[in-house]
């Protein structure tokens, strides 16, 4: 039985790579883009809707389908207002996780991360984790969490603390304990595709399950 998926974040590195992958998945009959930039991806199987993404609630009658894939994000770096980092990281998934619920959407799949804590002092951390506990809170059928490590992968942006980072986890990967090894886009969206097919036993899924899901 053919299926339809919703993207939200199809432009960004993890989305854009499921995204491919999802075209080449002769289960997935219409892919649903919801994104306030085009994918630039021309095929008879995607619907592309240019939005405000702050105003997603507006788009009930078209956010219909099967499952949900979010892979919405953002960094400091990108977003410094924090008020804005916010809207995007916790108040669009929430949104959209809303939006399934209503339209009986059974499966929901987000990338959050590593260290997510609605009760940290890290801000970026509590704002995963805030995002996290709220997307629960609308208890759809089949909800995925994936919480990778440090995401590896080239970017069109220069972020320059990340490249860093990938320098040091790569050099230096056999002295990291697995769930902190870092992790590449593909392998995550990977795994996203594997989940609409197979179901997992837990709700949070940690960066080292990610990698195993994948190879499912």
């Amino acid at each position: 039985m053919s299926k339809t998926a919703i993207i939200l974040g199809a432009t960004g590195l993890t989305g854009s790579m499921l995204l491919q992958q999802l075209l080449d998945d002769d289960s997935i009959s219409t892919i649903k883009l919801f994104s306030r930039s085009s994918s630039n991806i021309k095929s008879p199987k995607v619907e592309e809707y240019l939005i405000d993404m702050f105003q997603l609630e507006k788009e009930t009658e078209r956010f219909t389908g099967d499952v949900v894939f979010c892979c919405i994000g953002t960094t400091k770096s990108k977003t410094p207002d924090k008020e804005t980092y916010k809207k995007i990281d916790y108040g669009i998934p929430v949104a959209a996780a809303k939006l399934a619920k209503q339209n009986s959407i059974k499966k929901f799949v987000v990338i959050s991360a590593l260290g997510s804590n609605p009760d940290s002092s890290v801000f970026y951390n509590k704002v995963k984790g805030e995002m996290e506990r709220d997307v629960l809170q609308q208890n759809i059928s089949e909800t995925y969490i994936l919480q990778p490590s440090l995401i590896g992968g080239d970017r069109n942006e220069n972020r320059t603390g990340e490249s860093i980072a990938q320098f040091f986890a790569k050099t230096f990967s056999f002295l990291i304990p697995k769930k902190y090894k870092m992790i590449e886009p593909e392998t995550i969206a990977k795994a996203m595709q594997n989940l609409l097919y197979k179901p997992y036993a837990k709700t949070r899924i940690p960066s080292d399950e990610i990698k195993k899901i994948a190879t499912v």
